[in-house]
C-alpha cells in the first residue's frame, strides 16, 4: 500500500504493522518550483504532460567527457522549450580523461551554451563519484580543484555565466578537500535523497543550494528536483 506522508493515521499505521503488511511511504515534494533532470534513459517524454504536472524547469544531459553526446538531447531540449519549460543542459565530468577546458569546449559545442532568452539555464557541471573507477578519478584534491576551475573559467569566458555545479556534499568534501573556491560564482545543485524538508549539510563553501535533487524518481520522467526560491527567482537565473 502506498501512503502519502501528508496523512498517515495512527490507526492505519498500527493496523499495517499488526498485520505484517508492507508499508511504502511516499515522500512529499519540497516547496518551490518543481523540476526534473533527464538523460538518454528517458525516451519519448511527453513535455506537455510534464508541464501540466507543474514542472517549471528541467536539466537535460548533453555530453560526457569528450566522446559522448546524448542521442535524446536535441529532442528533449527542444521539447521542453516548446512547452515554455525553463531548461538547461548538463555535462557529466570525467576529470581523468581530458582537461576541464577540453570538456567545457566539448559541452559548449554540443548544446551546452547559454542565451538570455528567459528559458535557458546556465549549463551545469555534473561532478560526482566515478561510476567506473576510483571515486576521485585518481586526482589529488588540488588537481581536482584545478580541473573544475579550468572547466568553469572556460565556460564563463564563452557564455558570461559560471556553470551550475551538481554534486554531493560527501564527494565534494572528499575529492576537492572541502574547497570553497567556487561558491561565490557557481550556483549549487546538490543531490541528497531524503524524506526531510531540507537537503541537510551542503558541500563546503555554499551556505544554501539553488537546486536540490531530492529523489531519483517521481510522477514525472527522470530525477525530481526543486528550485530554492520563487518562480520569479527561477526566471532571473535564466535571464542572467
Amino acid at each position: 500500500m502506498k501512503i502519502s506522508t501528508t496523512w498517515i493515521s495512527t490507526a492505519l499505521l498500527g493496523a499495517a504493522l499488526t498485520l505484517g503488511a508492507p508499508l511504502e511511504i511516499e515522500r512529499r515534494a519540497p516547496s518551490g518550483p518543481a523540476g526534473i533532470d533527464v538523460s538518454s534513459y528517458q525516451t519519448g517524454i511527453n513535455w506537455a504532460t510534464v508541464k501540466a504536472n507543474g514542472v517549471s524547469f528541467a536539466y537535460i544531459k548533453a555530453t560526457e567527457g569528450t566522446t559522448y553526446t546524448s542521442p535524446q538531447f536535441s529532442s528533449q531540449y527542444t521539447g521542453a522549450y516548446n512547452q515554455g519549460i525553463i531548461r538547461g543542459a548538463y555535462h557529466f565530468a570525467h576529470p581523468d580523461s581530458s582537461t576541464g577546458a577540453a570538456q567545457a569546449n566539448y559541452f559548449l559545442a554540443h548544446g551546452g551554451g547559454w542565451s538570455a532568452d528567459g528559458l535557458t539555464l546556465p549549463g551545469a557541471l555534473d561532478i560526482e563519484a566515478n561510476p567506473s573507477g576510483a571515486t576521485c578519478y585518481g586526482l589529488s584534491t588540488s588537481a581536482m580543484v584545478s580541473w573544475i576551475s579550468s572547466f568553469s573559467s572556460t565556460y564563463h569566458s564563452a557564455t558570461g555565466r559560471y556553470p551550475v555545479i551538481y554534486t554531493t556534499a560527501s564527494w565534494w568534501n572528499q575529492c576537492t578537500g572541502s574547497s570553497t573556491a567556487f561558491a561565490a560564482n557557481s550556483p549549487l545543485w546538490v543531490a541528497h535523497y531524503t524524506t526531510a524538508s531540507t537537503p541537510g549539510a551542503l558541500p563546503a563553501g555554499w551556505s544554501y543550494e539553488t537546486f536540490w535533487q531530492y529523489a531519483d524518481s517521481g510522477p514525472n520522467p527522470g530525477d525530481a528536483d526543486v528550485f530554492n526560491g520563487s518562480a520569479s527567482g527561477l526566471k532571473k537565473i535564466a535571464t542572467g
